[in-house]
């Protein structure tokens, strides 16, 4: 198969869909590797890294886009990269359709088969190819929203750990899930007081298992979370509902029972955002703030550390791209039934039943 790698161009995007060792293994099985000239160089890898392991290096996007019968990438494509979609060709990255019915258009238009990370799951329900963009985005939310509860830039003048005599800032984590369990675990290492809020028990319990004492749990309620947002200083949305839009927990008059200064951090962005003031920001202009509240909701949050995100995501993407390259994606779908649930749009059809009912007569 001629699989195509090109270059991420969403603002401040530095990560690649494959390091030159997934390279190393596809050509390995005999396929072809067309990687976009500079396509690694924000995460750690120069074009000669990716030739030394038999890809070919192409000039630009459009080359990439046209030999290639499967295109590896990180982020959803944008507007420039539309017409440049063929008919039948895989692509395989991360989407979020339910944020953007303009990509759900454009992708349904190009007749392409859209294979979503954020949807493969597992026989356990878990998200392998979300999970480690999860981890390194829960775990950047504290240290994000640590450095915007500084005052000169708005925040509330809080240091998240204290000093003696001084009392820990307070976290507050919509979610216990993998984005906020890594919230969680960041902010208790830090010295913060945290408390962590999710409608599933079983999560709940787990936390409480292997958190320490000054991180505690409660049971998620719009009277808690209406409680609780009076006296933290940090919030963190980390709601995910699979393929579909994130529920809004904090509405635009919540904003007005918190304390001036108070950081909300919307991990939830990419699927909509669980703040009902949530719009997706850039790393280049990643706050804004309303009634007081700083407001950071970058959508691409492990783009800032690429290195380290690319190396975690090719180590899970990597078996799949394996698959898909070797069978073909119908064959390799019907063999993993993994595989399958990411099958988010085929040549014309919005094929996962979450997504079809949220763009139900709306494209």
């Amino acid at each position: 198969m001629k699989i195509g790698l090109p270059k991420e161009i969403k603002n401040n995007e530095n990560r690649v869909g494959l390091i030159p060792a997934g390279v190393y293994e596809l050509v390995k099985n005999g396929h072809s590797v067309y990687v976009q000239s500079s396509a690694g160089v924000g995460s750690g890898f120069v074009d000669a890294d990716y030739a030394s392991v038999g890809a070919q290096i192409v000039p630009d996007i459009e080359t990439v886009y046209d030999l290639a019968e499967m295109i590896v990438k990180v982020k959803e494509p944008i507007a420039s990269e539309y017409p440049l979609i063929k008919q039948d060709q895989v692509i395989f990255t991360y989407f979020h359709f339910a944020s953007s019915t303009e990509l759900t258009r454009a992708m349904i238009d190009s007749k392409a088969v859209c294979i979503a990370y954020e949807t493969v799951e597992d026989e356990d329900g878990t998200l392998p190819l979300l999970t480690p963009m999860s981890e390194v985005a829960g775990r950047m939310a504290i240290q994000q929203g640590a450095k915007y509860l500084e005052k000169p830039i708005k925040g509330r003048g809080v240091l998240l750990g204290g000093v003696p005599g001084v009392p820990p800032g307070k976290v507050l984590v919509l979610g216990a899930g993998v984005v906020g369990l890594q919230a969680a675990k960041m902010a208790a290492g830090l010295g913060a007081h945290v408390t962590i809020l999710d409608i599933n028990m079983k999560r709940l319990r787990h936390v409480n298992d292997i958190m320490p004492s000054h991180v505690v749990t409660e049971y998620s309620s719009e009277y808690n979370i209406k409680r609780h947002i009076k006296n933290h200083d940090l919030i963190i949305g980390g709601v995910l509902v699979k393929g579909g839009k994130a529920p809004k927990l904090i509405t635009r008059d919540m904003l007005k029972e918190m304390r001036p200064g108070t950081v909300m951090v919307d991990v939830a962005v990419d699927q909509g955002g669980c703040f009902e003031t949530t719009r997706a920001t850039t790393h280049e202009n990643p706050t804004y703030i309303i009634d007081d509240i700083v407001h950071y909701c970058v959508a691409n949050m492990p783009g800032a550390v690429p290195y380290t995100s690319t190396l975690a995501l090719t180590n899970v993407t990597l078996p799949y791209v394996l698959k898909l390259a070797n069978l073909g994606y119908e064959e390799a779908c019907a063999k993993n039934n993994d595989l399958a649930k990411g099958l988010n749009i085929v040549k014309g059809e919005i094929v996962y039943d979450e997504i079809k009912e949220f763009f139900e007569d709306k494209v």
